[in-house]
């Protein structure tokens, strides 16, 4: 592996060089820009050139939100451990026949024009009148799908909530349901994964270096982007405004005894030692909604493999679409052909609440009026065909606090698996670092 980098490097450097042979001094001068690998992860490089790219982007990104800007050593460096954690990820997924086509791509670059209220053809001019370019984000883009994929499998889909867990959840967070939102900030000291004594005391003493900092009158929001390990950190550890029962546990306990502007103390959690800012709270008082629109639905459910493609499952409920459309019973096609366990009873999925599917099923629900079929949707459990066989208003204020108390549980327990899950694959990860080297 070593001579392979070791002549990849030399063989750059030979190119770069015949490539300017026969130029004017200054030209050649201007032309040549030696790249270098810095970090090695499993059996590919990460280079200067991809690591300055990606530094040049969050120097953009950190001006638009008027976060100030970490010294530059720091910002490589937290920058491209995201490199490492990405690449780590990105070849998991590659190693599972996970993939994103060109089809899916194209959607995906659809909606981010429509949400800016751009075409394609304006979004492309746009990214590159700011120096991004149109190659680049594509491939962006097909990196972030991907990533949500493997989380969608690796974590999301894994995730179970009970009764039980809902019942205390309700006991224990009597405000969880009373309008307030709070808007919070944090940072994150990450402990590796099975840490000793002596690793967690030096994250430890790392994290009271950092509350010294924040006790001393120094920016919140500049110091997440300089030390915190979170995604987040880069623009400033901001989570936005959330409901109590949106946030990870931890901080909704710690920010209930906090007043705008303060800090909590060093919080401790199974991803490492946090500490969590209350910016500023709103709302309250807000009367429990008595009557919900309820959507009774049924759907067949075709999940991909190692031998079932997006495009080949996608396909699929195609030609059992247009067999519905044809006169076939939807029921019956259910029991023959769905992965779910409703395909016993035709794919009926019962009177749903809102929140009660995941979000990709209920927005493609959502548009359907009753007695109408969606196209294929695809959701982290595989791709749908849904039809929605009636509405109706129920006074559900009981089952309403319940489905938001599930909700909410759902979304921290995949937050925290998620961490978790990024901190074992780091730690079982091959990395070679070689930034500070040369």
């Amino acid at each position: 592996m070593n001579r392979f980098l070791s002549r990849s490097r030399s063989a750059l450097v030979i190119a770069l060089a015949t490539a300017s042979f026969g130029l004017p001094a200054q030209a050649a001068t201007r032309a040549v820009e030696v790249d270098r690998i810095v970090a090695v992860v499993n059996n590919e490089v990460i280079t200067a050139l991809q690591l300055r790219a990606r530094v040049a982007q969050a120097e953009r990104q950190l001006r638009r939100q008027g976060v100030e800007l970490p010294p530059m050593e720091v910002l490589e460096r937290q920058l491209l451990e995201r490199l490492i954690v990405e690449r780590a990820q990105v070849q998991l997924a590659q190693e599972t026949a996970l993939r994103v086509d060109d089809a899916t791509l194209e959607r995906a670059i659809d909606r981010i024009a429509g949400n800016n209220n751009l075409s394609a053809e304006q979004l492309r001019a746009a990214l590159e009148a700011d120096g991004v370019s149109w190659s680049r984000f594509r491939d962006e883009i097909r990196t972030e799908i991907l990533l949500t994929r493997l989380r969608e499998r690796e974590v999301d889909s894994r995730i179970v909530v009970t009764d039980a867990e809902i019942d205390n959840f309700i006991a224990s967070n009597p405000d969880a349901f009373s309008g307030q939102e709070f808007a919070v900030a944090h940072i994150l000291l990450r402990t590796p994964e099975g840490a000793s004594p002596q690793q967690v005391d030096a994250v430890r003493q790392r994290a009271e270096q950092v509350m010294a900092r924040l006790r001393s009158g120094e920016d919140f929001a500049r110091v997440a982007a300089e030390v915190s390990d979170a995604p987040d950190g880069l623009s400033g550890g901001a989570l936005g405004w959330r409901p109590l029962d949106r946030l990870p546990a931890l901080f909704a306990d710690a920010v209930r005894e906090l007043r705008p502007g303060e800090t909590s103390p060093i919080l401790r959690s199974a991803a490492g030692l946090h500490i969590v800012r209350l910016v500023d709270r709103r709302g309250g008082g807000v009367d429990a909604v008595q009557q919900l629109e309820q959507t009774r639905a049924r759907h067949i459910l075709v999940r991909t493999s190692e031998v079932l493609s997006d495009a080949d499952a996608e396909a699929r409920l195609l030609a059992l679409r247009e067999r519905v459309a044809n006169g076939a019973d939807f029921g019956e096609l259910a029991k023959a052909n769905s992965a779910d366990l409703s395909a016993a009873s035709g794919g009926d999925l019962g009177w749903l609440n809102p929140g009660d599917t995941v979000p990709e099923f209920e927005r493609a629900m959502n548009a359907l009026q009753p007695g109408e079929m969606s196209p294929p949707v695809r959701s982290p459990f595989g791709w749908h065909l849904i039809q929605v066989v009636e509405r109706r208003l129920q006074d559900v204020t009981d089952e309403r606090k319940r489905n938001a108390a599930r909700q909410a549980l759902r979304e921290r327990k995949a937050a925290e698996a998620y961490e978790d899950w990024l901190r074992q694959l780091r730690d079982s990860t091959y990395v070679d670092l070689r930034l500070e080297r040369e």
